[in-house]
Parts: C-alpha cells; sequence; structure tokens
C-alpha cells in the first residue's frame, strides 16, 4: 500500500480540525495553548507533504517546504515561551489558568 498526498492531506485536516475543536472548546489555557501547537503541526505536515510531492526540475533546490517548517517550529517555540510567561503572570495574579479569568486588562 503506497501512501499518497491525499492520506497526509486528510491526516493534516484532522489534525488540525481536533486543535481548533480543542481550542474553542477547552478553558484552559494550557490546552489551548497545546491545540495551537496541534494546528501548527498539522501546517508543518502539509508544508512537508506538498514539498515532497512538488514537481521540480532535477538539480533544482527542493527544500522549500522543509525551510518553512522549520520556521513555523521557530515561531511556534517563540509563541510557546511567550504563552508560557502571560499563564505564569496570570495564574500569580488570578490563581487559576482558566481563559475565562483572564479579564485583567478591562476596566
Amino acid at each position: 500500500m503506497q501512501i499518497g498526498l491525499g492520506t497526509y492531506l486528510a491526516l493534516a485536516s484532522v489534525l488540525f480540525t481536533i486543535g481548533a475543536i480543542g481550542f474553542l472548546t477547552r478553558r484552559n489555557v494550557l490546552l489551548q495553548l497545546m491545540s495551537i501547537e496541534i494546528m501548527l503541526n498539522s501546517v508543518n505536515l502539509t508544508l512537508v507533504a506538498f514539498n515532497r510531492w512538488s514537481p521540480g526540475a532535477p538539480g533544482e533546490w527542493m527544500l522549500q517546504g522543509q525551510v518553512l517548517a522549520f520556521f513555523v517550529i521557530a515561531v511556534a517555540a517563540a509563541e510557546a515561551a511567550v504563552g508560557l510567561a502571560i499563564i505564569i503572570s496570570l495564574f500569580r495574579l488570578k490563581n487559576t489558568v482558566e481563559s475565562d479569568r483572564a479579564d485583567l486588562l478591562r476596566h
């Protein structure tokens, strides 16, 4: 059995859907960050899958999808670091990590 481009795209769409539903239904900010990471990983899977099956001339540099996936991973790491810092600040102020309680900017 050969795994084709459609299989990877179906898996990426399932992962993205799980991440989106997890982000929209959870109140815990940590779980919301994990859901965002799942969605970013589905984007990485799509980039690498399209790069694998893209037609190109032999000898042409064919790593555009992997390079873009690397930048997405770097952005995800920065997002996780900033998000965790915000969550720690929220927990210190409110003693909870629920997103409903994050109303510190309201007056």
